[in-house]
């Protein structure tokens, strides 16, 4: 990994303060809901995790101000990457999997838990996963998003009623199942 504080771009021993202020410009300028529909928006995705692990590197003190021992945080930051790779590939039962055999449940553990769960339309655990991850590290903007959608309705279930016309009815269900897998797969 990188220097962190290089990442970040601010001094060694910086303070608590600069570095929360330097972590809070670059998620806003590379957060990848600036770069929807963009061809640049992996390239924006890489550079937000990479900062959320500078960020989460300096603040939780994994490292020393000369940038050694940064071989615990990455073994678990490398697990977590792999989840998501496995999520973006629709691999929902391996990265479930994966995300089971680690053992340290940090804030982006429970958030990709919750992904997991969304994908799979499972919305209840999903809410309920983004909350954690969001109360564990509110300054990660990418947890209080999925939080703040999941508790301000932003996904919700849709009933609906059957009546005489089956047909009419039939075709409503499957518009329903689709916007919602529509939802659920990030398409809008």
């Amino acid at each position: 990994m990188k220097d962190p504080y290089e990442v970040l771009g601010v001094p060694h021993g910086a303070s608590e303060d600069e570095i929360k202020k330097a972590y809070r410009e670059l998620a806003r300028k590379y957060h990848p809901d600036n770069y929807a529909n963009n061809p640049l928006a992996d390239l924006a995705q890489e550079k937000m995790k990479e900062i959320n692990e500078a960020y989460d590197l300096l603040t939780k003190g994994g490292t020393t101000d000369s940038g050694s021992s940064y071989s615990n945080y990455t073994s678990n930051s490398g697990s977590l990457t792999e989840v998501r790779r496995l999520i973006q590939l629709g691999d929902l039962d391996g990265a479930e999997a994966k995300l089971n055999g680690i053992a340290n449940h940090n804030a982006e553990w429970y958030y990709l838990r919750g992904v997991i769960a969304q994908r799979r339309g499972w919305m209840d655990e999903a809410a309920q996963n983004f909350r954690i991850a969001a109360s564990m590290e509110p300054g990660n903007f990418e947890y209080t998003r999925a939080a703040g959608s999941a508790g301000n309705g932003g996904y919700t279930y849709r009933q609906t009623q059957y009546g005489d016309n089956g047909t009419d009815d039939l075709c409503n269900l499957c518009s329903t199942l689709m916007c919602l897998n529509c939802l659920c797969n990030g398409c809008r």
